[in-house]
Parts: C-alpha cells; sequence; structure tokens
C-alpha cells in the first residue's frame, strides 16, 4: 500500500514510501537525484511510517538515485539512525546500484550504524527481500 510520494521543489518524485502488509516491512523506493534537504525530508518521512506502523524491517531501494548523498550521512547518524531504532527498526535491507556513485554513501552509512540496527547492503532485490524473511523468521538474524 502506498503510504505516500515527496517530490522536489521543481516537481520531481524522489521518493515513495510504501508499507507491504504481507511481508510486513516499509518499503522505500528513492529516485533521480536528492539534496541534502531532500534527504532529510524523505528520512523523516520513512521514520514517520516506521512508527505509524510499527515494523522492525526496513527495505530502502536506492537503486534509481542519481548522485551521492554524503553531505546527509552526518546527519542520518545523528538523527535518523537513533530515532528509527527508538522506532523499532531492528532490519534494514538497502538495495544500490553497484555501478553508481550513490552506493559510496550507502557504504558510509552502513559504516555509522555500528550495531544499532542490522543493516547489509544488496546489488539484487530478490537478495534483499529474502534477508529480510529470513530475518523475519528468526534464521538469518546474525548474518
Amino acid at each position: 500500500m502506498k503510504v505516500q510520494e515527496l517530490k522536489t521543489a521543481t516537481g520531481k518524485l524522489f521518493l515513495t514510501i510504501y508499507f507491504d502488509e504481507q511481508e510486513n516491512w516499509v518499503y522505500n523506493d528513492w529516485s533521480g537525484y536528492v539534496s541534502p534537504e531532500n534527504v532529510e525530508q524523505g528520512s523523516l518521512a520513512v521514520l514517520a511510517a516506521l512508527e505509524k506502523y510499527k515494523v522492525p524491517y526496513g527495505l530502502n531501494d536506492n537503486r534509481h538515485l542519481v548522485g551521492r548523498w554524503d553531505q546527509s550521512v552526518d546527519w542520518i547518524e545523528q538523527q535518523w539512525i537513533p530515532r528509527a531504532t527508538a522506532a523499532g527498526l531492528r532490519y534494514y535491507a538497502h538495495v544500490v546500484d553497484g555501478e553508481s556513485f550513490a552506493a559510496a554513501s550507502s557504504a558510509d552509512m552502513l559504516n555509522r550504524v555500528q550495531g544499532r540496527f542490522r543493516m547489509r547492503i544488496f546489488q539484487d532485490m530478490q537478495e534483499a527481500r529474502d534477508w529480510l524473511r529470513s530475518c523475519r523468521d528468526g534464521a538469518g538474524a546474525d548474518s
């Protein structure tokens, strides 16, 4: 179920948030170029969805992003990660296009999570979904 769509000041869609009731996770589909303001706005909307649906699983799709979002990683570490953890996030599958510049920003985020929740980076959506399912079923919680 689509929860929210966010657009840039020029009207370009940069984030669509879904709640997948069957899988019991929040799915975020980011696209285009995102400014630090877009990242903050979108991340707060993701946080609101995590809080509303009270799910410990997040599926973050960055395959359609253009460019890096390094300027936002400090804010994510200091603001978003603690709040997402407090909201109950425990497992976060982050899907990237390994050839994109955004993949480096994702790796930086992974380093900053520091065990507050489990995060893995994938280049394949099906592998990310399978990992989240295994975490939900108790088999992948340690991987």
